[in-house]
């Protein structure tokens, strides 16, 4: 049976105006320019991007903060079409590059419920666009990643899923399509996959590479 490893912002919800306030507001604070932060770093986990602003020694307490600021900003997070259908597939986890706390506020807010398999940023050594996260959620869910379908919205959980060796399906909710390439099907939406995975089975689910 195929297996559905789905990202969260930008696939299942739409967090983008509240990911965009936190970084804006960090950006202030540390003289950075925080939209362009998140138009470069769309889909990496937060502790990872700001390690590259953050010393080693003050890392830990940064994104403690980050992550209070972006849990307590859930204004107009929204569930994304085809979400809910998504997530009461018969195989199906969440692996996204919030941390459990802020994936569980996001889901919370956008009305969805949690699934039963969730892997977060904080439950592996390496986030996106390493492997572990699908991997992880592979093993979570006791599947070959060959029998997994990933649904990404941005270039480094595409890179991950594939990494991962497993067949990934990209919408175009945060990035435009000719940006999305490296995914295995382009859709516009979650439905256009939904309607595309009743016929199909992942190890012929490559084709077409961008249907949009």
């Amino acid at each position: 049976m195929t297996a559905f490893l789905s990202d969260l912002d930008g696939v299942l919800v739409d967090s983008t105006a509240s990911l965009e306030r936190t970084w804006d507001r960090w950006g202030r604070r540390f003289g950075a320019d925080g939209r362009a932060i998140v138009a470069a770093n769309h889909g990496r986990p937060a502790r990872e991007v700001l390690a590259q602003f953050v010393s080693g020694a003050e890392l830990d307490a940064a994104a403690a903060a980050f992550e209070d600021d972006e849990v307590n900003d859930t204004e107009g997070i929204v569930p994304l079409p085809g979400a809910a259908e998504v997530l009461a597939l018969p195989v199906v986890a969440v692996v996204t590059s919030c941390t459990r706390r802020l994936a569980l506020a996001r889901l919370a807010a956008a009305g969805l419920p949690e699934p039963a398999v969730l892997v977060t940023a904080d439950m592996v050594a390496r986030g996106k666009p390493a492997p572990d996260p699908y991997l992880l959620g592979a093993e979570r869910l006791g599947v070959d990643p060959a029998d997994c379908i990933v649904l990404e919205d941005a270039p480094a959980g595409i890179a991950a899923g594939r990494a991962a060796g497993m067949t990934v399906w990209a919408v175009a909710t945060t990035r435009a399509p000719e940006q999305l390439s490296a995914a295995d099907r382009v859709a516009a939406a979650l439905p256009e996959h939904l309607a595309a995975a009743a016929t199909r089975s992942p190890r012929d689910a490559a084709g077409p590479r961008a249907a949009r």
